[in-house]
């Protein structure tokens, strides 16, 4: 056969496979977010290096005597911090040596060129001794207003979990540690369920991320097909392909990370025939394509977060057609986010149904828990007509008596008239409180501004600066508790009434203006975020 027309067959039969495969390029973020193979290749290439003290204080070619007040500042409220919280302190030194978590936690608060400096000197406590109201309480007694939102579970304040916890335990004492047979709130929990997810069905499970692997594999099952769909800078747990990129030792497989909010990635789940579901993690409307912000990749000021519950509900409404028209099981990842945008989750906030829900956090009243709840095409286990064909899945402790108990209470409160109260002109409330802030810091000069969706907010920086991530400490320093994550994500619990919200943003003021006046916040037209990025480069190449 003519050499040509071999080389045209070759090329016809692979023309199918090449256009699918630039359609799934084109359909990814531009950032490394987007291509988890190219960012774990760079995380492995990345060298560590930590500056010494002149450079510490000095990397942006500040003025000498800025310098000099920073290292002043920064030494005073190191010892500050230790002499005030002195037992939070040497307990949590104490621990880290046992606690791998805390290892992580102390090493990635800030940038890392930073962190040896500020481990060796700016300590600060893990240890809490109680929690009341919208406040939270140290070893050594001092009271901080709570910006942790524990993770996402703490949706309507502390005292209310308290109550759930102990009556949790009060409905189910009786049976106490008894696992595999149900106390009888379990059925009453899942009609409960149901009710609220509009689904057929429910599983329980031992944790959020349990749960999404549950929904995850019963897509596989019933679809027989393997890839999944995320999108980019979503979290959905810790587990293989669906948190790629960095942090997993393993790169993605059978995964498929898309632009979120992006036509070519409809036009990728309308070609393909090998995809088995759609995650989406609604809070990625706060960030579209951007990783989950935290101050240790603070290094400029590029952070940018904003929230557009139109826009996203179209893109939603657009996502559930396709699915729908493909076959393709859409699932609803509402660990974080549950039961705080509206009393039925994200599906009756943005009007648009899941074939799967996945529930966590919040719901457990207080205790870990995870819940999947689905259609019933989607849920089933097994085929009656082939009897070996099953999709198992277990857990020691799904649907213990003592979680399932609180869980139960907590829908009880959830029904209560005074929490859905709390619901009623509930984004108007959080976008006032915003605006407010953000109209604050800007009549005090701060370069300070916040984007919210609801009451989970992003702080963002407008002038140029390699040192944002201070604001952390400044902000504990005045009395306010953050997670490790520092100012990328405040979580307010609902409960916080207009007095207490006013006396953080006085808080806020304070801390921003003495992070100002001790120079970390100076600043020259010649630097700006472009600069300051080729530093780092030339940083990174060089030393």
């Amino acid at each position: 056969m003519n050499p040509t027309w071999i080389s045209l067959a070759v090329l016809a039969a692979l023309a199918p496979s090449l256009q699918r495969r630039i359609q799934l390029s084109r359909a990814k973020h531009r950032s490394l977010a987007g291509h988890s193979r190219m960012a774990k290749r760079l995380a492995r290439w990345l060298p560590g290096y930590s500056f010494d003290e002149p450079a510490f204080f000095g990397c942006d070619d500040a003025p000498a005597e800025i310098q000099a007040g920073r290292r002043a500042a920064f030494f005073a409220m190191a010892n500050t911090l230790q002499t005030r919280h002195r037992l939070s302190i040497e307990a949590t030194a104490a621990a880290r040596e046992n606690i791998s978590d805390m290892q992580f936690i102390a090493a990635y608060r800030v940038p890392f060129q930073f962190s040896r400096l500020v481990r060796e000197h700016l300590k600060v406590g893990s240890f809490l001794q109680s929690a009341q109201g919208v406040q939270v309480t140290d070893l050594d007694g001092h009271v901080f207003y709570d910006l942790t939102g524990s993770y996402g579970v703490n949706v309507f304040g502390a005292d209310f979990y308290k109550h759930t916890m102990t009556e949790g335990l009060a409905r189910t004492q009786a049976l106490g540690p008894v696992l595999g047979s149900y106390h009888p709130v379990v059925a009453t929990n899942a009609e409960r369920l149901k009710a609220l997810s509009g689904m057929n069905e429910v599983s329980f499970h031992m944790s959020g991320t349990e749960a999404v692997m549950q929904a995850v594999r019963l897509a596989r099952y019933h679809t027989r097909r393997k890839n999944i769909v995320r999108f980019c800078g979503a979290y959905h747990g810790w587990w293989e392909d669906v948190q790629p990129g960095p942090g997993n030792p393993m790169p993605p497989r059978e995964t498929y990370t898309l632009s979120d909010m992006n036509e070519r990635s409809l036009d990728v789940l309308r070609t393909r025939k090998d995809i088995a579901c759609v995650l989406v993690n609604p809070l990625q409307a706060l960030h579209p394509n951007a990783n989950a912000p935290g101050d240790s990749t603070l290094v400029d000021s590029s952070r940018r977060a904003a929230y557009d519950r139109q826009a996203y509900t179209a893109w939603l409404k657009a996502l559930r057609q396709v699915c729908t028209d493909k076959g393709i099981v859409l699932i609803f990842d509402e660990v974080f986010l549950g039961f705080r945008l509206a009393t039925g989750g994200a599906q009756a906030y943005f009007g648009v149904q899941a074939d799967m829900v996945t529930y966590g956090k919040t719901l457990g009243g207080g205790f870990p828990v995870g819940v999947v709840c689905g259609k019933k095409e989607w849920m089933h286990r097994f085929h009656e007509d082939r009897p070996a064909d099953i999709c198992f899945a277990r857990g020691t402790f799904n649907a213990h008596p003592v979680v399932m108990g609180a869980m139960s209470a907590f829908l009880d409160q959830l029904e209560a008239p005074e929490i859905q109260a709390i619901y009623q002109g509930l984004d108007e409330r959080w976008n006032a409180r915003a605006q407010h802030f953000n109209r604050v810091m800007q009549a005090e000069g701060l370069p300070l501004q916040a984007a919210n969706m609801s009451s989970v907010w992003t702080l963002f920086y407008t002038q140029a600066s390699r040192y944002n991530w201070m604001l952390q400490y400044y902000l504990r320093l005045h009395g306010l508790a953050l997670s490790w994550v520092g100012t990328g994500r405040l979580i307010f619990s609902l409960n916080y009434s207009d007095a207490d919200f006013e006396a953080v943003v006085q808080k806020f003021v304070l801390a921003a203006q003495q992070m100002k006046e001790d120079g970390w916040w100076w600043h020259t037209p010649a630097l700006t975020n472009k600069s300051i990025r080729r530093r780092i480069l030339k940083e990174t190449l060089f030393r």
